[in-house]
């Protein structure tokens, strides 16, 4: 596998070909790349560059680390790998919440009479009473 630096402190103009041409003065350039932006397209200061064998990487570290060149101070080192963030949902939870069964009655199906409450029932008694009392 090439190795792979991390070139940062870029210009915002600075191209991947411009980035190309630059450090093949210490060697032979693989690939180079200017990270950007996805929704602009605009640069983010930052770049990769991966040169053919270790000795090219190093040479190119050693001539490019904290020089001017492409009108700012760069900042040249060997890239290390990506760390992978958790996403926001993953952080905010500590641990899985326990399962929860949850048990669903079926129905009745439906009568022609309506049901009546229990309270309805005394209520409809208590009336009645009332209504022969009355008389």
């Amino acid at each position: 596998m090439n190795p792979r630096l991390y070139v940062g402190n870029l210009d915002y103009g600075v191209t991947s070909d411009q980035l190309k041409d630059l450090f093949s003065k210490a060697g032979t350039v693989v690939s180079a790349t200017v990270i950007t932006r996805k929704r602009t397209g605009r640069s983010k200061g930052f770049g990769f560059v991966e040169m053919s064998n270790v000795e090219e990487a190093q040479k190119a570290i050693e001539m490019f680390d904290g020089q001017e060149d492409l009108s700012r101070k760069l900042s040249v080192a060997e890239a290390q790998p990506r760390e992978t963030e958790p996403s926001a949902q993953e952080s905010q939870v500590e641990s899985p919440a326990p399962a929860v069964e949850v048990t669903v009655e079926p129905e009745p199906a439906p009568s022609s009479e309506l049901p009546v409450e229990p309270e309805a029932e005394e209520v409809a008694a208590e009336s009645a009473d009332q209504a022969s009392d009355s008389e």
